[in-house]
This record gives C-alpha cells, sequence and structure tokens, in this order.
C-alpha cells in the first residue's frame, strides 16, 4: 500500500503556530533576512504624529516597575533565547527614543516597555522572575524543599537557559531542586518549555488547571494547517530580524524564543486542579507554600486558572491581564473568547483578595505593587473586556452590523479607558475585539441579503473590476484614493485589481505599498504584521514552509479520537462517495477500541465498548501510532515486525488514501506573483 490510515496524519499537527522556515518557488528566500521597507507617507506620518498627541506619555509607571527588584540583567546564552533578534532596534528601544515615522507611537512605546524586561527580578521575599527570555516570563516561589516554578516558557532550549541563569544568580537556594511546576493555561508559551524542567529535577510534581491537557490538543488539530499559515502573518514569521519597518514588538512581549533545535515540549501534569463548577475556590499546599486556586476557564483559554498566595498576599493572575488589551479573538483563528466572562472572573478576584492583595504579577509583563495600584489597574482591565463586550451589544441591539461596530467601537471609548496604557489595543484590538463579540452571539451575517449568497472573491474582484471600468481605470481610482492617504478603501479596489489583472504590475506595487502604510500606522502588534507580511507577498511571494512539527510529548496527548477526526477532515467527499467501508480498529496499550465507516462521503468515528465487526481490523498500540507520526517508523515495518496486525479487507487503507488530501501548508492568502512578476524585491536584504 502506498500510503497508510496513519501516514496520511503525519503532517497534521503543529503546536508551534509560527513558522521557523521558509521557500519561494521563484526567488533565493535566504537572500530575505531583514525588511528595509519603504518610508512612510506624509499620510502616515501626520496621522502617527496626530495619535501620539492623544497618549499619556507623562505615565512611565510601567517602566519603574520594569526596573523594580532587578538582580543582574541577562548574560549571553538567556539573551540569544530572544534579544539578540532586536539587535536593530536596540538603542531606540533602549534610549525610549521617540517612535520614527514608520511605527505608531502607542505600539513603539509598548516595544519600549517590553525591550526593558531584561533580567532576573526579585518580586517580594521568596519569589523572582526571569523577564525577558520568550514570550512569557517564568516565576520561582520558594517552597520549602526547594523551588515552584509557575509558567515554564514556549520552548525547552528557552527554559533550559533561564532556569540555568536563575539557579546561578538567585541570592538564595540557587543549590536546591525545583519540586513542583504549575502550568497556568493551555498556550504553548506557558508550558512548552517542561521537558527542561523535568529533564534537571526528574522528581518535579506537575500541576494544571482542570482540562488542560483536553483543551491543548484540541484547539489546534482540526484546524491546524489554517492556523499555522495564518499565525505566520500575525506573527511576521517572514519579516525577518526587527526593524523600524518590520516587526517592533509582539505585545505580550518583544517576541517569542527561536534556535536550533527549539522545542515545545509537554509534561503531563500529575495532578488536575478541579474545575470551578465542582470548587470556586481550591485551597491547596504546595510543598508548604499555600495556594488558593480560581478556575478562568474559558476567558483568556479554554483551560486556565489564577492563584492567590495569602502568606505574600500576592496574586498570580497567569493571563487574565497584563499591560495591554488581549485578543477577545486572535487573528491566527481560534474560537471566539468570552469577554463576559473574562470581565466577571477579573470582578470575583477583586471580591476575593482585593481588599488585602499587595502584589500583582502574570505571565506577562512587571508585577504591579501596592494595593490601591492593583485594585485601580484590575478595575481597568475589568471594565475593559465589560465595555468591548457590553457596548458591542448596545450597538448590535440598535441595529448596527459587524462591520460598522469594527469601524466605529473606538469612537465609543470612555476617556477615562483611554488615558490608559495598559487597556490599549495591543494584542486584541477594540475593532477585531468588537467584532468577535458580534459574532459570538450573532454569528457573521448581518441580515442585508446582499451578504448572504455572496460570490467567490475571485468572481467579485473581476466584475467589481468591470465597474470600475477595467484594470487601468480602476488601478487610476485606487491610486487617487492612495494618494488621499485614503488607504483602507483604496487597499479593497487594489485587492480586486489584483486578482483580477494579475499581470498588472503598476497595480501589485501599490497595493503593497497601501498595506505597508496600513501596517505603519497600526497600534496592535498583530495588525502591523499581517499588513506587513500581505506586502511583502504580494511583492515577491514569500511564504512560510512547513510548519514546526509537534513533539513527541504533545503527540502522546493526542487521543486516538483526536486522529481519527482529523483524518476525516482530510476526506474529499467528492472522491470518497461510493466509496464506503468499515473498519474496527484496537488499541490495546490504552484498552480502546474504534468504529470507522465512510458513508456518503463523510468519515465517521465512534468509540465502542467491544470490537465490532466491520471490513477490516486493525490492532495497533497508541505508543506506536506515536512512533509513525514522528516518522520513526512505518505501518509496513510494525506490520513486518509483529507490533500491528490486520485482518480482513486490507483495502480499506489504500481507499482511504486515495480519497484523502494533502494540506497546503503554504496556501495563498493574498494574491501571489507568478514568476517573472515579482515587484520591488530590492527592498528586501
Amino acid at each position: 500500500m502506498k500510503k497508510s490510515i496513519l501516514a496520511i496524519a503525519v503532517s497534521a499537527f503543529s503546536v508551534n503556530a509560527i513558522a521557523n522556515d521558509h521557500d519561494h518557488e521563484h526567488i533565493n528566500v535566504s537572500a530575505l533576512t531583514g525588511t528595509q521597507g519603504k518610508p512612510a507617507t506624509e499620510h502616515t506620518v501626520a496621522a502617527n504624529a496626530g495619535y501620539a498627541e492623544m497618549l499619556n506619555f507623562e505615565d512611565t509607571k510601567v517602566f519603574q516597575d520594569n526596573d523594580r527588584g532587578l538582580i543582574v540583567e541577562l548574560d549571553e546564552a538567556t539573551h540569544a533565547t530572544l534579544r539578540d533578534r532586536f539587535v536593530n532596534l536596540h538603542e531606540g528601544l533602549r534610549l525610549h527614543d521617540s517612535s520614527p515615522d514608520t511605527v505608531n507611537p502607542s505600539l513603539w512605546r509598548q516595544g519600549q516597555a517590553n525591550f526593558s524586561a531584561n533580567g532576573l527580578y526579585k518580586v517580594t521575599d521568596g519569589i523572582y522572575q526571569v523577564r525577558g527570555t520568550d514570550l512569557a516570563s517564568t516565576t520561582f516561589i520558594k517552597s520549602d524543599s526547594g523551588w515552584i516554578v509557575y509558567d515554564v516558557l514556549m520552548h525547552d532550549k528557552a527554559m533550559e537557559a533561564s532556569l540555568e541563569f536563575f539557579l546561578s544568580n538567585v541570592p538564595e537556594g540557587g543549590d536546591e531542586p525545583v519540586v513542583a511546576m504549575i502550568y497556568s493555561h493551555s498556550h504553548a508559551d506557558h508550558f512548552g518549555g517542561s521537558r527542561a524542567v523535568q529533564d534537571r529535577f526528574p522528581d518535579v510534581v506537575t500541576y494544571a488547571p482542570h482540562g488542560f491537557v483536553k483543551e491543548t490538543v484540541d484547539e489546534n488539530v482540526l484546524a491546524g494547517n489554517a492556523m499555522s499559515r495564518r499565525a505566520a502573518y500575525q506573527y511576521g514569521a517572514t519579516l525577518g530580524p526587527a526593524s523600524q519597518t518590520g516587526i517592533v514588538d509582539a505585545a505580550l512581549s518583544n517576541g517569542w524564543s527561536q534556535g536550533p533545535d527549539y522545542n515545545i515540549t509537554l509534561v503531563m501534569p500529575d495532578e488536575t486542579l478541579p474545575s470551578g463548577d465542582q470548587e470556586k475556590f481550591h485551597e491547596r499546599e504546595i510543598d508548604g507554600v499555600k495556594f488558593v486556586f480560581m478556575d478562568t476557564a474559558g476567558t483568556e483559554a479554554p483551560s486556565g486558572n489564577v492563584a492567590y498566595l495569602p502568606e505574600h498576599n500576592t496574586i498570580w493572575t497567569g493571563e487574565m491581564v497584563y499591560q495591554g488589551m488581549h485578543n477577545v479573538y486572535t487573528l491566527r483563528g481560534a474560537k471566539v473568547r468570552d469577554s463576559l466572562k473574562w470581565s466577571k472572573d477579573i470582578n470575583e478576584m477583586i471580591n476575593a483578595w482585593g481588599g488585602e492583595i499587595e502584589i500583582l504579577m502574570g505571565s506577562h509583563s512587571a508585577p504591579i505593587w501596592g494595593n490601591e495600584n492593583i485594585n485601580e489597574y484590575m478595575k481597568a482591565q475589568r471594565d475593559n473586556y465589560g465595555f468591548v463586550h457590553n457596548q458591542t451589544l448596545r450597538l448590535a441591539n440598535n441595529g448596527m452590523v459587524l462591520q460598522d461596530i469594527g469601524a466605529t467601537i473606538n469612537d465609543e471609548l470612555p476617556a477615562s479607558l483611554q488615558q490608559l496604557w495598559h487597556t490599549n489595543g495591543y494584542h486584541g484590538t477594540y475593532s477585531h475585539n468588537a467584532r468577535a463579540v458580534y459574532n459570538m452571539y450573532l454569528g457573521y451575517f448581518d441580515m442585508n441579503p446582499a451578504n448572504l449568497d455572496r460570490m467567490t472573491v475571485a468572481q467579485e474582484a473581476e466584475r467589481f473590476v468591470t465597474a470600475y471600468g477595467g484594470c487601468d481605470a480602476g488601478y487610476e481610482t485606487a491610486k487617487s484614493f492612495f494618494e488621499k492617504g485614503e488607504y483602507r478603501f483604496s487597499g479593497v479596489m487594489l485587492d480586486h485589481i489584483v486578482r483580477a489583472c494579475d499581470s498588472h504590475v503598476d497595480a501589485r506595487k501599490l497595493l503593497a505599498d497601501n498595506w505597508e502604510q496600513q501596517g505603519y500606522q497600526a497600534e496592535g502588534a498583530g495588525w502591523r504584521n499581517v499588513f506587513l507580511s500581505g506586502a511583502q507577498e504580494v511583492r515577491v511571494g514569500t511564504r512560510p514552509g512547513n510548519p514546526k512539527t509537534a513533539s513527541a510529548d504533545v503527540l502522546s496527548a493526542m487521543t486516538v479520537e483526536n486522529l481519527l477526526d482529523f483524518m476525516a477532515v482530510k476526506v474529499i467527499a467528492t472522491k470518497a462517495d461510493g466509496k464506503d467501508f468499515t473498519l474496527a480498529v484496537n488499541v490495546p496499550d490504552l484498552k480502546e477500541t474504534y468504529f470507522v465507516e465512510l458513508s456518503n462521503g463523510n468519515l465517521n468515528n465512534i468509540k465502542t465498548d467491544e470490537l465490532k465487526k466491520a471490513d477490516a481490523t486493525l490492532h495497533i498500540n497508541k505508543s506506536d501510532i506515536n512512533k509513525i507520526l514522528m516518522k520513526k517508523t512505518s505501518l509496513q515495518a510494525l506490520f513486518e515486525g509483529g507490533q500491528a496486525g490486520m485482518s480482513g479487507d486490507k483495502s480499506v487503507l489504500q481507499t482511504l488514501a486515495e480519497v484523502s488530501t494533502e494540506f497546503d501548508e503554504a496556501f495563498e492568502i493574498v494574491p501571489r506573483p507568478a514568476q517573472g512578476q515579482e515587484v520591488d524585491a530590492r527592498i528586501y536584504n
């Protein structure tokens, strides 16, 4: 058989939603190591200058908090995990220079704040943080026998360097072990470095919130390929090292760790904390340290918690709050988060601990000290998510549609929130968060019949260009809007023209220039990266290559049902129609059995109490499935070695392979140039 039922799933899984390798079929992408970009236009200069006038630059408290408690700055090894990629911006970010014309001044200031996270910090007696080595920070809490670590970064090598740096420089207990590891929630930048901790301290006990393993896997499987491709845009994977015309920040920190042999790993939790339905506040003592955990599932992550440390009067907030507004909807794609529950859970934290709290610390940004400061901060964060939820629905209940709410929600923002830095839309913007709230309650359709049965994007583009009077006439009209600085509208026109008139070089150039200027004006880091990535692909067609595959740890966490569900997503219904079969699957090491049925072009599966009669029966251990997915063996080799077996009609596996697709990991998002049509490639060097 050419390809087995398991082999067709090999390319399925990516937990690192940021592509690390890039290829291109026409030009030498190895030369695209940076982004020079074009200058800001007079309209962008004016827009960014006007934006700066709305900002409260006299408020420098975040920089004071960032510097507080510094013990030692990062060393060479920890510096290399992240900060070395910002060498082009070091001087401007460090010296707090005013923003360049090509960067929104609010985003530039966020980059400066995040860049000042650079070392080992003492939070309070017995609590320390290493900040600036990855997208998240890692926190160490002194316990009776050693240390408890809260959140362990995104990659093993980054955590390994951070752990060594901590133990070598902490003024107390540097020779003591890490005895416990706690995951705040189910996103990779908080558990991906876990293997580095366990490798050094094999006896470490790991704790996770309710539903952690399931949610860690589920969020990234069925739409994983699309998420990875989209994430390359959101995080600017092809834009090269940071620069004034490229990446300047990742909102939560300057960026994420990268390097040779960096892997997202997952040490499975030894203990899972109870859900909020079971216990609203869960008290737990871990190696002599008292914690009061609160379940926050369904807010920033589908599985998560916060914790109060009563002996320290300190709250650990995970990613519920940070120095900015978070995503209610993330641009890479994910299920919409519940902004009302988010606001209410922050309110629960205030109600439970607001009277006694003295320190607030979390996964991102520096801690905040002082009861009054913390309460003001948390109330503003609470009210910010409440604002997005309540005002979106107020407008929707008065008939405003999704597009209009996204375009005007900023006009509804109270001055009290506008003047605060930590409510600004660096990660989640008011615009796309408001549209997420609308979508959560009302879906994508605005009830306008014109939007109910739209043509394909390509068909609409062709007809719009006809309405414009043709490619050249449309281009001239779009150019006039561009020259007036109306980039949002000219961008829509030019997108139509480039799709319908793919050989129109001037339109292609202008579309890229248009998106580039929109990127320069964007306050949100993700928005900036999306616009600049789109401009780059329109110009030279660069595109992400293979996403980083899941580690053995993550593969082992996937259920057989996950794998079977994903195989169903890969089936092409028109090819599969009329090729019905049934397959029983026996998984001895898990003592599980499944019944798989292809019918009406759809692949179904169900977990059964016992093996059901089927056209064929496959016997295979989950541990061996993992080896196939890691390309350490093949199904044929397992058959030949006797580790797997099959009876009945063996052709069903071949049938499944024949009706299944391989996803394009670099599918087109914007109209890329054909060979020989690259434009303005000189700006990338």
